[in-house]
């Protein structure tokens, strides 16, 4: 069974012409629900730290292991759930895992200690760890690759749409009310979300027809030491380690070094998340008329000048730091969307659960070791600046350049699978 096999369900020839069918705008809309909720619950955690902290009786010590408690259980998970991640139907494996997270967050809604609260970011970061691994597997098994990039670029909204919406909204209620409302609130929309996958989600079950190895460690093992995964695993290990290596010390660079008040933070976040919901799709779009590799290597080109401009700003005006944010964003999104929709198209119709999951593993461990690898590098002055930021800089550009070039090979075979000279 073929890969246009799987996608044939929602692959009609009339609806390439006329764009998604209802169920599938349906379908995509949910997946990128879903996905705003698990983003939206892991980053909460760092603008309630100012709460969180003096309400438990913390220190920042013990916030941030709460904190990379979520990235490393979610990065154990991903390896412990990729050997039985392709012999369930995928719906069912997204109601279990969106269930199991939907109880951690309830966890942390009800904490009234830390070592509960500790419990609950855990308890989520093992069940929402592995649920967007679970989204990359239906999205490639139900819609074919040259659609795939404005899938992945609808559903990465959902990033954007957590700093828009979720952030003001859950700094909102925990200001007015408490703290354990954002948490409710998040609850509240999740068990929304398992209601319209219970009953309006199709079955995803068309890779249980093809030969799978039974046993389960055999499976992970077969998926792991799969020579032509090597290359996309490296690759995805990178891209992580970039992002992840600025993404914590953002704020703190912003108000300390660039010299924006406190007060105008929020309006960088807002208006970096509109332009990304407006580039997230147009990225999509791009990548899949133009090519996947070639929007790739646009982003990354854009990433390079755009994190060598920012990491070495000084004080600048408002609009300045507004302009460079949302270039970085641009460069960004044009670099995670066809990147996902090119890793889509390796791991066989057998082994796409099982890739996707050690993938999300990586992405999470090797995140979680970025933001360490950040923390050692940079030091903070006592007028709060911090000091070698640029350096991190220099590493996420070569990180940008390396994986710039692996993921040529990346395209190269798949290209060669797909018959065409770039893809």
């Amino acid at each position: 069974m073929t890969e246009q096999t799987l996608a044939a369900p929602l692959d009609d020839q009339k609806e390439r012409q006329r764009g998604f069918s209802r169920y599938q705008s349906l379908l995509i809309a949910l997946l990128a629900f879903t996905q705003f909720t698990i983003i939206l619950d892991f980053i909460i955690m760092s603008p309630l730290g100012a709460i969180l902290m003096p309400s438990l009786n913390i220190t920042a010590g013990q916030f941030g292991i709460a904190v990379s408690a979520y990235a490393f259980s979610a990065g154990i998970s991903g390896i412990l759930a990729a050997g039985f991640a392709d012999r369930f139907d995928r719906k069912r494996l997204l109601l279990f895992f969106y269930v199991g997270f939907t109880l951690g967050t309830m966890l942390c809604a009800v904490a009234q200690t830390y070592h509960v609260l500790l419990l609950g970011r855990v308890v989520t970061g093992l069940f929402g760890g592995v649920i967007g691994s679970i989204v990359l597997a239906i999205v490639t098994d139900l819609f074919p690759l040259h659609h795939r990039g404005r899938v992945m670029g609808f559903i990465q909204t959902a990033f954007a749409a957590s700093q828009v919406l979720g952030i003001p909204a859950g700094l909102f209620l925990a200001n007015h009310w408490n703290w354990h409302l954002c948490f409710v609130a998040i609850v509240g929309v999740s068990i929304i979300a398992i209601a319209v996958i219970a009953f309006a989600m199709e079955p995803v079950d068309a890779h249980l027809r093809l030969k799978q190895d039974r046993n389960p460690f055999r499976h992970l093992i077969a998926t792991i030491g799969q020579p032509r995964y090597t290359l996309a695993f490296a690759v995805t290990t990178l891209l992580a380690t970039g992002g992840f290596m600025l993404m914590p010390f953002s704020s703190a660079f912003t108000v300390h070094n660039i010299g924006i008040d406190i007060v105008h933070l929020p309006t960088i976040y807002l208006v970096s998340g509109l332009f990304s919901i407006v580039t997230g799709p147009l990225v999509g779009k791009a990548s899949d008329a133009f090519g996947k590799y070639p929007t790739f290597v646009f982003g990354s080109v854009v990433s390079v000048i755009m994190v060598s401009i920012y990491t070495h700003l000084g004080h600048v005006s408002l609009a300045t730091a507004i302009l460079v944010n949302v270039l970085m964003f641009v460069g960004i999104f044009s670099r995670m969307i066809p990147s996902q929709a090119l890793m889509s198209a390796i791991p066989e119709p057998s082994q796409r659960g099982s890739f996707s999951a050690v993938s999300a593993s990586l992405q999470q461990l090797s995140g979680g070791l970025g933001s360490m690898l950040a923390g050692a590098i940079i030091a903070q002055a006592p007028d709060g600046s911090l000091i070698h930021f640029d350096r991190i800089g220099y590493v996420v550009v070569a990180t940008s350049i390396v994986s710039l070039v692996a993921m040529y090979f990346v395209q190269k075979s798949v290209a060669e699978k797909a018959g065409r000279s770039v893809v």
